[in-house]
């Protein structure tokens, strides 16, 4: 049996751990399975900034071993919902993780200062780092890889003055552009008076049997390189994606009161590239190279010509939450927000979405001037924003403070919550198709369109029209089944190249056998079970998932969303959840 280790580590008193937890992943599999499992073990009760609450951090099988499996999975329970927290982000961690000799990272306790943390291969050292304090993620990065010396190439995380104030939407920057960006990580980071962890080693695992690990590499290697959807990726990227869904009235625009924007043109990935791509990079082992950046000149010199260039990666959720759904047309503005976001550190998503709810309770009369210090909260005013995103970053006022704690927490506190479009408190992605986008928002174990593609759902049956019970069917089955490419861990982006019978292939040529069709559709629904175990435990409930009201009256790419149909598709998969419990009960 290969071997499978845990890094554990105390902030408290810098004390770590190794220990094995093979029999962990023999029975899990890996990544998102292995981490849910442990998290099950902690309290209900932990408050998500008690320092006894865990962040932990895994990887799969695939890792590293083969192209594509180029995730890392973060667990933690979410100051946003108060439930399960999970991000998944690419970059290298992965692979440091795997240099490192550890399949797992398990990170409790709060530093008595802020400090960072120090991984290569078996020792984890704490450095105390109160001169990063209130320095930006983007420059802790550049700090950290000119202090830090090794052998190995580093993968950086970090959190920045967001995660320090402790917001419920900070996020994790990964490296270059990615991030752990959903659900309030970098909050958690802040608690525990974490600036960075900084990850690094030379380990490897000996392939037993080359001759089949070479034979399946070159198989799903050809599947990556010749597949046209990856060469798509590659292109133009996810933000190919802006012009045609506006077409199919699937763009939330306007805080998602249209699906239509009239200047999608100016935000579209065809412009971006022409006018500001710059570099298409990769997560380590990815032959993709899907990663867009744009280059951004930004003048520091009111009376000289004397500028900064920044490189600033952009997708379609960037896009849609700082373009269409602000009513900004404008690519550079868009940028520029951007490069703001990515300094302080917040969840892109879920700060645009709350500003844009800003916009629609200022209009509403449920904020005012006295609020907002003065200034006109308007759709489309992107200078107007950059003000807002500093007097945030500067804790301008007790309503600025409370912007960085997401759009439900405001609609709660000053009124207007009809106009938070937030699913599980998490602000929704960039996808208004209908009934089964706005579902897997809410019925989705992170609360996210990543966990059963409902979007994709919603576009199917434009195609094929098919009945709301076919389509919540098959929204179900897909939120199983990306428990299995979740625990490997691939990106998703591959999922329809690593079917059943290449994961079990890929499987053996690692030597990890016994594994068959039916024992990974078990682990599926049990891992499933399992996350919803921890969510209802932590205070989930079915009959509390609303239709945000704003989204009554939005026309998306499939007509019309009622609250009848939201919440009878609601009670069907929530059916069809309690019916694989019981099954999982007698097996």
């Amino acid at each position: 049996m290969r071997q499978f280790k845990m890094l554990d580590f105390n902030l408290n008193n810098g004390e770590s751990r190794i220990s094995d937890i093979s029999s962990l992943y023999h029975e899990f599999l890996g990544g998102t399975a292995v981490a849910t499992k442990l998290l099950l073990e902690t309290p209900e009760s932990l408050d998500p900034y008690s320092p006894d609450s865990p962040v932990i951090f895994a990887i799969g099988p695939f890792n590293v071993a083969y192209p594509i499996a180029t995730k890392t999975i973060a667990v933690f329970k979410s100051p946003l919902n108060g439930n399960l927290g999970e991000s998944h982000a690419g970059g290298r961690l992965a692979m440091a993780m795997y240099g490192a000799g550890f399949h797992v990272i398990r990170i409790v306790g709060r530093a008595p200062e802020l400090s960072y943390l120090v991984i290569e291969g078996e020792k984890a050292i704490l450095k105390t780092s109160n001169s990063l304090l209130g320095v930006s993620a983007l420059a802790t990065e550049r700090i950290l890889r000119e202090r830090e010396d090794s052998d190995y190439k580093r993968s950086i995380i970090r959190i920045g003055p967001a995660g320090e104030r402790l917001s419920p939407i900070a996020g994790v920057t990964v490296d270059s552009s990615r991030h752990f960006g959903r659900l309030g990580l970098g909050g958690v980071f802040g608690s525990k008076n974490l600036k960075a962890i900084a990850v690094s080693g030379g380990s490897y695992w000996k392939i037993e049997n080359k001759a089949a690990y070479n034979s399946f590499y070159k198989k799903i290697y050809d599947a990556v390189v010749n597949s046209p959807v990856m060469k798509k990726y590659h292109d133009l990227g996810t933000p190919v994606n802006v012009v045609p869904l506006s077409r199919i009235n699937g763009l939330p625009t306007r805080n998602f009161s249209q699906g239509s924007f009239e200047g999608a043109s100016g935000i579209s990935g065809e412009t971006f590239a022409e006018k500001h791509l710059s570099q298409q990079m990769a997560c380590a082992h990815c032959q993709v190279g899907c990663i867009h950046a744009a280059t951004l000149r930004e003048r520091y010199s009111s009376d000289d010509h004397h500028y900064k260039t920044f490189k600033v990666s952009y997708d379609h959720e960037l896009i849609y939450s700082w373009g269409s759904n602000l009513s900004i047309q404008n690519s550079e503005s868009v940028l520029k927000l951007l490069l703001m976001v990515e300094k302080e550190g917040w969840d892109a998503i879920s700060m645009g979405v709350t500003l844009a709810w800003a916009v629609d309770a200022f209009n509403h009369g449920f904020i005012t001037e006295k609020h907002t210090d003065g200034l006109v909260f308007s759709f489309g005013d992107s200078s107007t924003f950059e003000k807002i995103l500093r007097k945030i970053s500067e804790g301008k006022n007790e309503f600025y403070r409370d912007l960085e704690k997401g759009s439900a927490f405001c609609g709660k506190k000053y009124g207007g919550l009809d106009y938070s479009i937030s699913f599980g408190e998490n602000e929704a992605a960039g996808y208004s198709t209908g009934l089964h986008a706005f579902l897997g928002y809410a019925t989705g174990v992170r609360n996210s369109h990543l966990d059963g593609a409902g979007y994709s759902v919603d576009q199917e049956n434009l195609r094929k029209p098919q009945t709301d019970e076919e389509l919540t069917a098959a929204l179900y089955r897909e939120a199983l089944w990306r428990m299995i490419p979740n625990s490997l861990v691939i990106c998703l982006f591959a999922r329809n190249l690593y079917t059943k019978e290449f994961i079990l292939e890929g499987l053996e040529a690692l030597g990890i056998s016994g594994w068959t069709e039916e024992k990974l559709d078990f682990l599926a629904r049990r891992v499933h079970s399992m996350k919803f175990d921890y969510k209802e435990s932590r205070g989930f409930k079915f009959e509390n998932l609303n239709l945000p009201k704003r989204l009554l009256n939005t026309v998306t790419s499939n007509g019309r969303v009622t609250v009848e149909r939201f919440t009878c598709e609601i009670a069907r998969f929530q059916k069809m959840l309690n019916e694989d419990r019981k099954l999982l009960s007698v097996q």
